[in-house]
């Protein structure tokens, strides 16, 4: 799922739009994904070797079945030092198969837990906002607006003088329309809906004056 030139217009004239009622300014992040969890791959490869060694010591015949495949049942019990052979043998194919299963990125996602997920949009919200929207205006009025494609998350970061004024449910509804958007595969609609809230809600507190300028640029940004 990515904006179409389509969806990148309709953004940027939702931005053109808020701003022109508020003092705020309105910064749209899409991201095709915030981050690569191959440390969750990892994490399942290692539990895949502790499961195998946890079968092979709750069934015991299972290292001298697997011990019988490769040599003669004729030459007696096979020796401690071959059952560990068969153990590490075991382990090793149940790491590697489950980090070459793990190498699709829609597996890894699908097995990344939601709440991990959700540490990683924020975190990722959190740089990019310090990068490109704190402080970066006059009145310290910025607004990071942040979505994750393959997360189907998004995050709402502000700068301090807005993060003091409104509580963070009020942006639940411009939140919310954004991620039913994003489901219904219609990206570009749910970015302009939000920005659409986010700016009454600007609005409210932080109305234009006449002083106010264009700080920021109004287009979305894509990484």
């Amino acid at each position: 799922m990515r904006l179409s030139d389509t969806d990148r217009a309709k953004v940027a004239a939702a931005v053109t739009a808020a701003e022109a009622r508020t003092n705020g300014e309105i910064v749209p992040i899409v991201a095709v994904q915030s981050d690569a969890y191959h440390d969750v791959a990892l994490h399942w490869a290692v539990l895949a070797m502790l499961l195998v060694l946890a079968l092979l010591a709750a069934i015991p015949g299972a290292a001298e079945a697997l011990h019988g495949l490769i040599a003669s049942p004729w030459d007696g019990p096979p020796p401690a030092a071959s059952l560990f052979l068969v153990g590490l043998v075991a382990t090793t194919i149940a790491f590697l198969l489950v980090r070459l299963l793990l190498v699709s990125t829609p597996m890894r996602l699908a097995l990344t837990p939601r709440a991990t997920r959700a540490r990683r949009v924020r975190r990722r919200a959190l740089l990019l906002f310090r990068t490109a929207v704190e402080s970066r205006t006059r009145g310290a009025t910025g607004v990071l607006l942040y979505l994750s494609l393959a997360e189907h998350r998004a995050e709402l970061v502000a700068d301090a003088p807005i993060h003091s004024r409104v509580a963070p449910e009020i942006w639940g509804e411009a939140m919310a329309v954004l991620i039913a958007a994003v489901k219904d595969d219609r990206p570009g609609d749910g970015m302009a809906a939000a920005i659409e809230r986010i700016g009454a809600v600007l609005a409210e507190h932080f109305p234009r004056d006449a002083e106010d300028i264009n700080e920021l640029p109004d287009r979305v940004i894509e990484i």
